[in-house]
């Protein structure tokens, strides 16, 4: 921005109305009775009052105020104040910096946050904001210096009687995230964390956060022939194109162990039919996988791309492009089978099949992803699509045989589903 000098005079109320406006950048109108302070004009017409000081050894220049907002006399009169505050060793624009800091809100450092955090997924950046809007939507305008031990504890007591313990133990784990960030984030002229401490630490201090046991819960073998054909009996729906869409997504994920995320933002262009494999680019642990394709799931990927609309393999209606929960189809499929589960329990129910059947600790932990950071012998194998072929056939012919109905072969009658 280019500026300009007039020649210094007395800084008076007509002068300054007198004053005209730059072309361009900004001109500079010195005082010539109070050494520094001066007036600013911007190219729009904005006049403002300034002060400019050597502090620490750098030249500062300290805004006091806007024009009219501030008058003249008013403007000497803050100037000869921050003067006497620099003589006795004080640094106005750090003080300034410090106050402005001080009463940087929760909704502030959150923002913050998530420009800072650029890698987020986008499920993760879904369940932050929610939580924002959810668990601290009082808190939003709070300063983050404000929050104290004491708020903390009662709200975590207040979150878990009104949405349940575990959403409590989330919401506070995502608050002490987002504290530590603030920590680290913003400091003062001097290089201090203006928050010396996070707050969440009480709950740890107190033994107060609540203890939730880990779900376990799965399809258990004699549960998952009700349970198949209640998913094959949504082809049955009045909306057959979207519900049988989701028959085939439950099923994916049951034949495949995937989450459900990862499944959900599969793209065609991630399937190779011809070399029978799919790769996953964004997994939970960031590490890209390829997989097989058992007959049984190339079969249901085939039938799925003939009424192929969409780059996703499970297209939704919505802005995303891809399936979000199916809540109404999942609710449909325990009502008729009598068989209640999560999308997660899916993977789970895979999990478990696959330990039954003493496929290999290795194969298991690559078919789902999982890191063996501890164990130096996983580092030396190399698991690739062909090896991982073999396990993931044998856990596809454990399921199949359990889709069974009885020993007479009997087929249980469902009633058709509709969106009553």
């Amino acid at each position: 921005m280019t500026s300009s000098q007039t020649p210094p005079q007395k800084i008076t109320k007509s002068h300054v109305d007198r004053l005209s406006t730059p072309a361009t950048g900004q001109a500079f109108v010195r005082d010539t009775d109070l050494k520094g302070f001066a007036v600013r004009v911007t190219s729009s017409g904005a006049k403002s009052f300034i002060l400019e000081k050597r502090i620490d050894g750098k030249v500062k220049r300290l805004t006091l105020g806007r024009y009219p907002e501030l008058t003249v006399e008013q403007a000497r009169k803050e100037a000869h104040k921050l003067l006497g505050h620099i003589a006795v060793g004080r640094n106005p624009a750090a003080e300034k910096k410090q106050e402005a800091l001080q009463g940087t809100t929760l909704k502030q450092a959150f923002d913050d946050f998530i420009k800072t955090r650029k890698n987020l997924k986008e499920r993760t950046l879904y369940d932050y904001r929610r939580l924002m809007t959810v668990a601290f939507v009082n808190w939003q305008d709070k300063a983050i210096t404000s929050i104290s031990k004491d708020m903390v504890a009662k709200q975590h007591r207040n979150i878990g009687a009104e949405r349940g313990e575990a959403y409590a133990n989330l919401a506070m784990r995502f608050l002490r995230a987002l504290f530590n960030f603030a920590i680290a984030q913003y400091e003062d002229g001097s290089g201090n964390a203006i928050l010396r401490e996070n707050s969440v630490i009480r709950l740890t201090q107190t033994r107060a956060w609540y203890r939730v046991d880990r779900r376990q819960t799965v399809i258990k073998p004699h549960q998952l022939a009700p349970w198949y054909q209640a998913v094959i009996s949504l082809k049955q729906d009045v909306i057959p194109k979207h519900s049988a869409l989701v028959a085939d997504y439950l099923l994916f994920l049951l034949f495949t162990g995937l989450r459900r995320q990862e499944a959900a933002t599969l793209k065609w262009s991630d399937i190779d039919l011809n070399e029978r494999s799919f790769t996953l680019t964004n997994t939970k642990n960031r590490e890209p996988l390829t997989l097989p394709l058992t007959d049984y799931v190339y079969d249901l990927l085939q039938n799925r791309k003939v009424e192929a609309s969409s780059e996703y393999v499970f297209a939704g209606e919505g802005k995303a492009g891809y399936l979000i929960e199916p809540r109404r189809q999942v609710q449909k499929v325990i009502e008729l089978s009598g068989v209640s589960f999560t999308l997660h329990d899916l993977r789970r129910t895979f999990i478990t099949i696959a330990e039954s059947i003493d496929i290999s600790a290795y194969a298991l932990k690559r078919l789902v992803n999982h890191k063996m950071a501890n164990d130096v012998t996983a580092g030396y194998i190399v698991s690739d699509v062909e090896r991982l072929r073999k396990p993931m056939e044998q856990i596809t012919a454990q399921l199949l045989q359990y889709f069974k109905i009885n020993e007479e072969k009997k087929i249980l009658s469902f009633p058709i589903i509709n969106n009553t």
